[in-house]
């Protein structure tokens, strides 16, 4: 009897052990955001109305036709005058590129990014375990990943991916590679970069599809520190809940929703489709489908999921001698606020956040810090979700235990999510770094009114492309 009491006492002290050990080696897979650096580009490389004018005049394949066009899309883009553009914009070189250009104006952006981070968490570079790039449209040789490895002087076994053509949703894929190295190596410090290379991409054609990219992207990047070491949870600002990714490349029209290629007489651009909306749309839809059971609480899935019953029972049974109820009564939603107290949306432009905001029923609050990033930085590719945090930062919105959505998409066509936990407040000065402090009190500006319609609102009336020519006061 002695003997039985003895091994039920070790079979229960071993599954005591085991249950432990799980626990445990889970506290170790947990990823933290420690500190991250966005880029602010020198004011010598800032876009106003004046320069972004004269830029598309040296386009010499424009006629009257793709003027009006562009002057449609700048004003409703929702992009402000303090943009900013690669170096060769400024030369008068954007149509004859150089490899040089573009290794340039992204060593400009990591060394500005990485110094500062490493600097103000008292790292060296050799204390980077995991390096993870992503620059979508710049495939050098060697890759960026080894220029910052050699430049940096970085440890040999340091474990290293490049991303590209990831599109403007390669953050949040970053942040998921990360993730995974968490899961099988403890006590790691992970630095993500994360930029898009403007230099050799500047569509010089008239191909209306094409030219639309020129108005939309502008020059940025940020560096992420992250970490699963647990003597360093104190010292975190975020911590990730969940991530999912979808991707609809098995999908024709998602595929080409967005593609480089060349027009018809060779130039080489970003060739945005009708489709684009659709895609974007399905994506979406298919990611929220995955995410908010993650997210939400089991109150508000249920209320969604009685919600939807009783329109589907209301449908099948209208009322007599009234209207179809069905086409009268509110659209079934959720609440995405019972979960979320922060939405960081990637600043795609004016229309993205518009239908993002009307699809989960958000406010001009929740929906002013994506509004202002796309104002004042314009959209950066995948480091825009980053500027956004940091204005919610600037503005002191961020609170121990708020829950920020971050909602991304990118060709393919993709669209990544996740969710990240405040694990302490974060206040503006303690971060020293934030691009929002020198001007965050000037936000939100009083009126977003793009002054490219008065100054070139007169070419709406022209009608005649032959005789049509710029008046001297816009020169």
């Amino acid at each position: 009897m002695d003997i039985l009491c003895i091994l039920f006492s070790l079979l229960i002290s071993y599954l005591i052990f085991k249950i432990w050990k799980l626990i445990d080696s889970k506290r170790d897979q947990n990823c933290y955001i420690l500190d991250y650096q966005c880029h602010k580009p020198s004011d010598d490389r800032m876009l106003n109305t004046q320069f972004s004018g004269e830029i598309i005049r040296r386009n010499k394949h424009l006629r009257l036709n793709e003027y009006k066009f562009l002057l449609k899309a700048i004003v409703s883009s929702g992009i402000g005058e303090q943009t900013y553009a690669p170096r060769l914009f400024f030369e008068g070189r954007e149509e004859s590129p150089t490899i040089q250009d573009a290794l340039s104006e992204m060593e400009e952006f990591y060394i500005d990014t990485i110094e500062k981070l490493l600097e103000r968490n008292k790292l060296k570079p050799k204390d980077i375990d995991v390096l993870v790039v992503n620059v979508s449209m710049l495939n050098s040789t060697p890759s960026l990943s080894a220029r910052i490895i050699n430049h940096y002087k970085m440890r040999e076994d340091v474990k290293v991916f490049n991303l590209t053509a990831m599109g403007c949703s390669a953050s949040v894929i970053s942040v998921d590679i990360v993730k995974n190295i968490f899961k099988t190596y403890k006590n790691k410090l992970a630095l993500v970069v994360t930029s898009e290379s403007l230099s050799p991409n500047w569509y010089s054609g008239n191909n209306r599809s094409m030219i639309l990219a020129n108005c939309l992207f502008r020059s940025g990047g940020c560096a992420v520190l992250l970490s699963n070491k647990r003597g360093l949870r104190g010292k975190a600002m975020f911590k990730l809940k969940c991530l999912v990714r979808t991707h609809h490349g098995a999908r024709e029209d998602s595929f080409n929703a967005c593609v480089q290629k060349e027009d018809e007489l060779g130039r080489v651009g970003i060739h945005l489709d009708k489709t684009l909306p659709k895609a974007a749309t399905r994506a979406f839809v298919d990611n929220l489908k995955v995410i908010t059971p993650k997210i939400l609480p089991v109150t508000e899935l249920f209320r969604f999921m009685l919600s939807l019953l009783l329109k589907k029972l209301r449908r099948n049974h209208p009322s007599k001698g009234s209207m179809n109820v069905a086409q009268a009564a509110p659209k079934a939603g959720i609440n995405f606020k019972t979960g979320i107290d922060h939405f960081c949306i990637h600043t795609g432009g004016k229309a993205v956040i518009d239908a993002i905001g009307y699809s989960l029923d958000l406010t001009e609050y929740d929906l002013e810090p994506a509004r202002m990033t796309l104002h004042r930085f314009g959209n950066t590719s995948a480091s825009s979700l980053w500027y956004v945090l940091g204005y919610m930062e600037a503005k002191k919105r961020l609170k121990r235990g708020d829950r920020v959505f971050m909602i991304s998409f990118g060709a393919g066509f993709k669209c990544n999510s996740c969710v990240w936990e405040v694990v302490r407040d974060v206040n503006v000065g303690e971060c020293l770094g934030n691009v929002w402090n020198h001007c965050i009190d000037e936000y939100p500006p009083k009126s977003l009114l793009n002054p490219f319609l008065e100054k070139y609102g007169w070419i709406r009336e022209e009608e005649d492309p032959d005789t049509f020519k710029f008046r001297d006061e816009t020169m």
